[in-house]
C-alpha cells in the first residue's frame, strides 16, 4: 500500500491516547510526510537559538493553540509561520496520540501529506533549518539509543536518533517511535 493510504488506514483505526488532563496549555503540530524517489521521508525543523523553549533542538512544525481554533488549524497555521509550508500542498491524513511535553503543553501530533513539489520560507526567528529525513534513518539500529532521565522526580526513557549531526530526541523522538511503531 502506498504512503498515504497506509498512514490514513493506520490512523483512522487508531486507539488514540486522548489526555484530557494534567497539561496548562494545548499546541498541535504537524509531521509532514512525504516521498521522494519512492522513499518515504519527513520534514523537521531546527530551532534556532532565539526560540522561548527547546532552543537549537530538532522538532516537528507547530506551536501553541490560539483562543479557540481547532488542534488540525492549529498545526496548519503553525506550520505556515514557521517554514511557509502552503495549507493547500497538505492533506490532513489524520490525528496521532496527544502527549504532555516536559513544559507541560498537550501536544497533538497531526499527520499530513505533503504534495511535491512545494516550497519553504524559513521564519528565521524561528527555525534555522530543514531537515528531509528519510523513514530508513528511523530503522536503522546503530542510529537509536535510550537513555534515562529524570523528570518530575520520575525515571523516564528519553529516545534519541542520530542523523547525521543532528540529535533528534525527546518528545519528538517519542512521537516518531511510536508513530512508525504503529505503521508497522
Amino acid at each position: 500500500m502506498e504512503l498515504k493510504g497506509r498512514v490514513k488506514a493506520t490512523l483512522a483505526g487508531l486507539q488514540r491516547r486522548a489526555i484530557s488532563a494534567g497539561y496548562t496549555r494545548e499546541a498541535a503540530v504537524l509531521m509532514p510526510l512525504f516521498e521522494r524517489r519512492g522513499q518515504p521521508h519527513l520534514l523537521l525543523t531546527l530551532r534556532t537559538e532565539d526560540v522561548e523553549t527547546h532552543k537549537g533542538q530538532v522538532s516537528f512544525p507547530g506551536g501553541m493553540r490560539h483562543g479557540d481554533e481547532d488542534l488540525e488549524t492549529t498545526a496548519l497555521r503553525e506550520t505556515h509561520e514557521e517554514i511557509g509550508l502552503d495549507h493547500g500542498r497538505v492533506e490532513i491524513l489524520g490525528r496521532f496520540h496527544d502527549y504532555v511535553s516536559s513544559t507541560d503543553y498537550r501536544v497533538t501530533p497531526f499527520a499530513g501529506y505533503v504534495r511535491e513539489p512545494f516550497d519553504l520560507v524559513l521564519q528565521p526567528a524561528e527555525v534555522a533549518e530543514v531537515l528531509e529525513v528519510p523513514f530508513g534513518a528511523f530503522f536503522d539500529p546503530a542510529r537509536f539509543r535510550v537513555e534515562k532521565m529524570t523528570l518530575r522526580d520520575r525515571l523516564i526513557d528519553v529516545y534519541f536518533y542520530s542523523y547525521g549531526t543532528y540529535e533528534i530526541w525527546g518528545l519528538t523522538a517519542r512521537i516518531i517511535r511510536d508513530f512508525l511503531a504503529a505503521l508497522k
